[in-house]
């Protein structure tokens, strides 16, 4: 799982931009398909009692917290998003720019149906369609989890994330094999 790349950054910067790009296409046009086909209709169950299609215009954050803070919602995910970009390009892991690409794809698609939907300044909604019948979310929520699983792993797995991550690596690698070199 120690993937580094210490001496590549256009590989950090392909995953960046091939993450980003995949994980927001697919996250509006789910959210465009839920627009339009679950527009004005009651819950469609998939999988009962575990999964159903509800169209929600969500102001709030997750469990529809703070619906009446929304533009400090906003401000939040936009400062969020500026420091996940710039983590995902000067890590030295490409596991790390994968994991914190996710999340800014979530955080970014949630943050653009904010900007889309607003009906005033940073005063936006997010398109959640995802009804588990204790929440309501969307594909970009989903993102968000996997990026926090798998930040998770990579800090239970001691991946290195900077350049000084990984001098101490080499350095705790050289003393574990003694002075000869053994």
């Amino acid at each position: 799982m120690k993937n580094v790349s210490a001496k590549r950054p256009r590989a950090r910067v392909a995953v960046f931009l091939a993450v980003t790009v995949a994980a927001l296409l697919l996250d509006r046009l789910t959210k465009l398909w839920a627009q339009a086909a679950l527009s004005g209709r009651e819950t469609i169950v998939v999988i009962p009692r575990f999964l159903g299609l509800t169209l929600v215009h969500n102001p709030g954050a997750s469990l529809g917290m703070g619906s009446s803070m929304t533009w400090l919602i906003s401000c939040v995910a936009f400062v969020a998003c500026v420091a996940l970009v710039y983590l995902a390009l000067t890590t030295v892991s490409l596991w790390w720019t994968a994991a914190l690409t996710l999340a800014f794809a979530g955080a970014f698609g949630n943050l653009i149906d904010r900007v889309i939907y607003a009906h005033g300044f940073l005063n936006g909604s997010v398109v959640d369609f995802l009804n588990y019948g204790w929440s309501v979310g969307n594909i970009a929520d989903i993102e968000l989890g996997i990026a926090a699983v798998l930040i998770v792993i990579l800090l239970l797995a001691s991946v290195p994330f900077g350049a000084k991550d990984l001098n101490n690596e080499a350095a705790d690698n050289v003393g574990d094999r003694g002075a000869d070199g053994r």
